[in-house]
């Protein structure tokens, strides 16, 4: 099962619209943002994936009523724990919890943004993966992630 991963959008139409286009041309089957959407407006390019999504909050989420309401609720309040391809999944923003939850070997796969850093990563059994940001705003980079539920392996792709 392939898993598309984006995070830090703040709002960027542009950016959002081609991630979710590389996430259709590589066909993946479910998504998840790792917060920072911003405005409720910002969810409408996501409508437009051939597969489901789910994300958590970001400390820049401040129209959550909003944010909740365009994304069916889709949107939740991180830690947000999830099993795919019976791999478990814990979905966070900020990574202040990152280190315990690495200790802990509770999870397959770690996810969070916030840093706007690309981060791929294993600790032990738990991978651990941080998209970068979509938008591109801090770093003048944009980069979602890809990644393969099966074998664990994932990949940082550009965003133009």
């Amino acid at each position: 099962m392939k898993i598309g991963i984006i995070s830090d959008t703040h709002d960027n139409m542009p950016k959002i619209k081609e991630a979710v286009s590389i996430f259709n041309m590589k066909q993946v089957e479910f998504v998840i943002h790792a917060g920072d959407y911003v405005a409720p407006f910002s969810i409408a390019p996501l409508d437009d994936l051939k597969c489901d999504y789910i994300g958590v909050f970001g400390n820049n989420d401040g129209e959550k009523a909003g944010l909740t309401k365009k994304s069916k609720d889709r949107i939740k309040v991180p830690p947000h724990h999830i099993t795919l391809g019976n791999r478990e999944i814990i979905i966070l923003h900020d990574p202040n919890d990152l280190d315990n939850l690495i200790k802990s070997q509770n999870y397959d796969i770690v996810i969070y943004g916030h840093t706007h850093n690309p981060v791929i990563e294993r600790h032990n059994k738990t991978f651990v993966i941080n998209p970068g940001e979509c938008c591109g705003w801090l770093s003048g980079k944009s980069t979602v992630a890809i990644l393969e539920l099966n074998d664990l392996t994932a990949e940082i792709v550009n965003v133009f």
